[in-house]
């Protein structure tokens, strides 16, 4: 005859479970631990003790407002000798006594969330349970080491814009271990529309890391919801701040929370993808963000990019466009729903850009799926498979109406990028999203995706050849030369004009202000002959056209005379800010004052006015931001310097994220990894 434990406490055990689990960076307060792993809490007996084979005790975990054991929002369950962690149980791991160990451990494919565990008659505990990568039971497994403390662990990161010949490495904070970020995450959850309509299947689609995924590239927008971030592309950030201003994702995070769920103002794409980066990291899911250069933007899905100039080789505006650079994120995750070549990377885009499903949502969708032209994959494969690999046609509309097409050497999906793991170099994973473009294998997967124009990529027939030059040093302040290359591979004389243009632009493909035109209308020449025409940018024209992104677009036209053929070359350049240098004064350790000295040096031929610094940093600064503003003016080729004092409180390899602002040069990134030591 069994009988039923008396137990009069227990304790949780916390700071061991906590960081078994690594988790032990939300604090060691509560319960945090992940499924598919046990974990321990102590007993404590009111009379007599425990009797292997005697003794019993009944457990029920529930999550939800309605737990049921059909969804798989409850679990009950009894002692069994040894625990089994491919299921809800639990078992005395202790000799017997009158204080017991009881090991517990949750089913892999158990709902992520809250939990409410009643152990025996009364006693009730809460704790949350996260996905767990490192539990081969767990469908967001990864066995590497290495990537889990990068995809995971990790609290700071490079995310790349620039050009796809330029990448630039921008620092980001995630913070996904700082106090309160979990309970902001877990919330995000709780206030996605399918839980407010039925919360019980909601808890319940929780178990699965492609409904979550999923979930998130809805919320962290606010377009159909109470998401997180209000996008916004164009100028002006009133009532906000500009998408520039934020160097991590806790106080995007913490707005949100702390403002009854309104939308954070502003986001644009490197910022949602950072969010959500954090926020699947936070709840367990391996996670990066990426990357592409010149991403095309397919409005009608016929994977054809159909671009408009003008007679001077101006772009036209029109929906389609091609960004410059596009941020999304991929989690890692298997996927029982498709083929088993599809488990690994998933990309999934939290930006809103097109409806999926009545939403603005984008993903999970194999990597794999997308370099196969597998276009029948969920989620939205079609749309991320014309980010990358869309074809481009591009017209020259005319002044009397007609149009006629333009020879062009534009190719989208280039330089594909993430951080690399360990390190914060750059690693190129074009080869996971595509063949090499050209190839036998690249068409075979445009004709696979139901491609109706198969729109081969020949060589370039001989005729007028035109191709933009730029030399490395273009920093901002400076005035330079850009050059168009016109060639004639032809056996006969040419003549020919050149319309030599550039203007501002957004990275989302947005045209500003001319900064700068040359026509020439009678070049001449020779066979095989090559001419090089420069055109000088100055600041002073183009200082004041520049949006945040530091981009020109540079456009080059040639049109042949003699047989009306017309060629573009166009090209975006990014002009480099200065360089923010941080010198960590004192010896790095836990819980230690340090200070940063830090400079910038005024590049531009103007003074900059309300100069400010601000840091932050995962275990660097108490999860705030830290800002010194300057009471002076910084004059050209001037240093603005400051100090800046803060307290590390966790050891470990730690990024300091450095941002300056000022009237004429804003929001420049800089950052220092700092080793602190215990």
């Amino acid at each position: 005859m069994t009988q039923a434990l008396d137990i009069s406490h227990l304790n949780l055990e916390c700071e061991f479970n906590n960081t078994d689990h690594r988790t032990d960076l939300n604090g060691v307060d509560r319960l945090i631990v992940r499924r598919g792993q046990s974990f321990s809490i102590s007993l404590y007996l009111r009379s007599g003790s425990y009797q292997p084979g005697v003794s019993s005790l009944h457990c029920i975990a529930e999550t939800g407002p309605q737990p049921s054991e059909q969804y798989g929002t409850r679990a009950s369950f009894g002692l069994s000798p040894n625990i089994d962690t491919s299921c809800w149980s639990a078992a005395v791991t202790s000799p017997p006594g009158d204080m017991v160990t009881l090991s517990l451990c949750a089913a892999p494919d158990a709902p992520i969330g809250r939990y409410s565990l009643t152990v025996g008659q009364s006693l009730r505990i809460e704790f949350i349970l996260l996905f767990n990568p490192w539990c081969p039971g767990d469908a967001v497994y990864m066995d590497n080491e290495q990537s889990l403390a990068e995809y995971v662990l990790s609290q700071d990161g490079i995310i790349f814009r620039g050009s796809y010949k330029y990448q630039i490495a921008t620092p980001w904070n995630f913070g996904q271990f700082e106090s309160g970020i979990l309970d902001i995450c877990l919330r995000i959850l709780d206030m996605n529309p399918k839980c407010l309509r039925d919360p019980g299947k909601d808890y319940s689609g929780r178990r699965n890391p492609i409904y979550v995924s999923r979930v998130l590239s809805a919320m962290v927008n606010c377009n159909d919801d109470k998401g997180v971030l209000l996008g916004k592309w164009t100028d002006g950030y009133e009532g906000g701040v500009s998408p520039m201003f934020w160097r991590g994702s806790m106080e995007i995070l913490r707005n949100w929370d702390t403002q009854s769920c309104q939308p954070v103002r502003y986001g644009q794409c490197w910022v949602f993808a950072a969010v959500a980066c954090s926020v699947a990291r936070a709840l367990g899911i391996p996670c990066r963000v990426v990357t592409n250069y010149l991403s095309a933007h397919d409005t009608n899905s016929n994977l054809v990019i159909e671009r408009y100039i003008g007679e001077n080789g101006e772009l036209i505006q029109s929906k389609e466009m091609i960004w410059n650079y596009h941020c999304w994120v991929e989690s890692w995750m298997t996927r029982p729903d498709l083929k088993s070549d599809f488990n690994g990377w998933q990309a999934s885009d939290p930006t809103p850009q097109e409806k999926s499903g009545g939403v603005y949502c984008c993903g999970p969708i194999p990597v794999r799926a997308i370099k196969e032209g597998q276009l029948t994959s969920k989620y939205d494969a079609p749309f991320v498979f014309a980010e990358v690999n869309a074809d481009v046609v591009t017209f020259m509309k005319k002044k009397d109406g007609s149009t006629s097409k333009v020879t062009t050497t534009t190719v989208v999906g280039q330089k594909i990028s993430t951080k690399s793991v360990g390190s914060d170099a750059r690693e190129d994973i074009t080869h996971l999203y595509k063949y090499p473009e050209g190839s036998d294998e690249e068409r075979e997967a445009f004709k696979k995706a139901d491609h109706q124009n198969k729109l081969l990529h020949q060589k370039q027939d001989p005729g007028l050849h035109v191709t933009i030059e730029v030399t490395s040093d273009m920093r901002k302040g400076c005035d330079f030369d850009v050059f168009a290359v016109v060639t004639n591979n032809t056996q006969s004389e040419k003549k020919c004009r050149l319309a030599f243009g550039s203007c501002a632009l957004s990275y989302n493909g947005f045209l500003g202000g001319n900064c700068g035109f040359k026509d020439l209308l009678n070049v001449e020449l020779s066979p095989g002959a090559e001419r090089k025409v420069p055109l000088r940018l100055n600041y002073s024209k183009y200082g004041g056209q520049l949006t945040e992104d530091n981009l020109i677009r540079l456009a080059a036209l040639v049109l042949d005379y003699s047989t009306r053929e017309a060629t573009l070359a166009a090209r975006n350049i990014v002009l480099v800010n200065p360089e923010i240098k941080v010198r960590i004064l004192g010896e790095p350790k836990e819980n230690r004052k340090l200070a940063a000295e830090i400079t910038l040096q005024n590049p531009l031929p103007e003074p900059l006015e309300n100069c400010c610094f601000s840091i932050e940093g995962a275990n660097l600064t108490g999860g705030t931001i830290i800002s010194e503003r300057l009471g002076c003016t910084v004059g050209p080729g001037e240093d603005a310097k400051v100090k800046i004092y803060f307290t590390p409180t966790h050891s470990g390899l730690r990024k300091l994220v450095v941002d300056f602002d000022s009237n004429k040069l804003c929001h420049v990134k800089g950052y220092r990894n700092v080793i602190i030591g215990k």
